[in-house]
């Protein structure tokens, strides 16, 4: 049973390059390199040797061969080289009787490891170098120690050349299999994110070209009209009203794909999120009433303190409210109302409107860059939105049933006051 637990931990120690990786490029948009492959192959190393288990006597056991394989397989030459100095320098530095035979057969290893590495990055069947591989890295260890020192006893070596067969190919296996995953599905995932990010410049593209030149002609219109009759000063000052409101529409078309692109700012302060609604209500009733809705706040008279950005937050709630009175302003009796309220340590806005609603597709794809149930507008304040909140620390949830309504709910830690 100590040598299963043994086997164990040198199987746990073979795997801490895969534990790393997943962990250390998890939200990063690369792949490995040579420098991780090095760092995480030598700590796997050390801890190896040092918690290496005696299988039979003369005999230790451990992942070395499965650690001088990987390294040289993901890491190249120079990073199997380096593996190989520093298991020589630790060994010499661990001593024992054996340590000259090891050496011996870690730099005999070390050559047939090469062999094995540049086979198993161009063979398709991997499967069968990870076998013959695992199969030479256990009986040439126990070959030459029986050769050199003499030291096991006959009766036990059928036994222990079976299991230690077994545990050299399970590490290899398990290392190559998963880490070799793990790297397939990083560079998957990168390679999609590379294609949804010029999907989504090709879509804003094609809209900013569509919305800018609507304005564009219609000014080139007016222009010609005011060229064949300059002398009709009435029409000529309406046209040119047409056409600085034409420019005016181009200019805030501009800035929405400006507000999109441009970084969002990570200086956030304390505000008080009770005022700031209040203060956003003031700014958008008079938008409200023009479109016949009735627009309500229910906040807590206590301020409701979060860390946020005090612009970044006006303009979420500013998309957020808009959207909503222009979603219900063909109701007969069109609301929206905004509910503020604490729970535990969250502060939790609610903004509901008994407009058009959405189903569950529409909701699916809010915040997408090029998504709007709206046929107007550049259709990017609710993905401004929805990034400017996730930076802020905050979420967003909707619910919403066509023809009913729609409840968007946001929530932010909340920050204390010091005592």
């Amino acid at each position: 049973m100590s040598l299963i637990k043994e086997i164990t931990l040198q199987l746990f120690f073979a795997l801490i390059p895969f534990v790393m990786y997943n962990i250390y490029y998890r939200d990063k948009m690369r792949s490995y390199s040579s420098l991780f492959i090095l760092i995480t192959s030598s700590i796997s190393l050390l801890l190896a040797m040092t918690f290496a288990s005696s299988a039979v006597e003369g005999l230790i056991f451990d992942i070395r061969y499965v650690i001088m394989f990987f390294g040289l397989v993901y890491g190249g030459i120079q990073t199997g080289l380096i593996l190989l100095v520093e298991f020589v320098m630790y060994r010499l530095y661990l001593g024992g009787d054996g340590k000259w035979v090891a050496l011996l057969i870690i730099v005999v290893s070390f050559s047939l490891s090469l062999v094995f590495a540049k086979k198993y990055r161009t063979s398709q069947n991997k499967t069968s170098i990870i076998l013959v591989a695992g199969i030479v890295f256990s009986a040439l260890p126990m070959l030459m120690t029986y050769l050199f020192l003499h030291s096991f006893f006959v009766q036990n070596i059928p036994y222990h050349a079976i299991t230690i067969t077994l545990k050299n190919c399970i590490g290899i296996w398990l290392l190559m299999t998963l880490f070799s995953k793990a790297v397939e599905d990083k560079e998957m995932f990168i390679r999609h994110a590379q294609n949804e990010k010029i999907t989504t410049i090709s879509h804003v593209a094609a809209s900013l070209v569509h919305e800018v030149r609507n304005p564009l002609t219609a000014v080139k219109g007016f222009l010609k009209l005011i060229k064949e009759a300059p002398d009709d000063l009435p029409k000529v000052e309406q046209y040119i009203t047409i056409c600085l409101d034409e420019v005016k529409r181009t200019e805030a078309i501009l800035s929405d794909y400006l507000s999109i692109s441009k970084p969002l700012s990570e200086r956030h302060e304390r505000i008080d999120l009770s005022a700031q609604i209040t203060t956003i209500h003031d700014v958008m009733f008079p938008f409200a009433t023009m479109n016949n809705v009735e627009l309500e706040v229910q906040a807590p008279q206590t301020p409701v303190l979060i860390m946020a950005n005090p612009d970044e937050i006006k303009q979420v709630l500013v998309n957020f409210i808009k959207n909503a009175v222009e979603a219900c302003s063909h109701s007969a009796q069109g609301k929206v109302t905004l509910l503020l309220k604490t729970e535990e340590s969250q502060a939790i806005l609610e903004i509901k409107d008994n407009g058009i609603g959405m189903s569950e597709k529409e909701m699916s794809r809010l915040g997408s860059i090029y998504f709007s149930t709206k046929s107007s507008g550049t259709r990017l304040g609710l993905t401004y939105s929805y990034n400017a909140i996730h930076v802020m620390g905050g979420k967003v949830a909707v619910n919403s049933i066509p023809r009913i309504g729609t409840t968007f709910t946001i929530s932010f830690p909340m920050k204390f006051e010091s005592p």
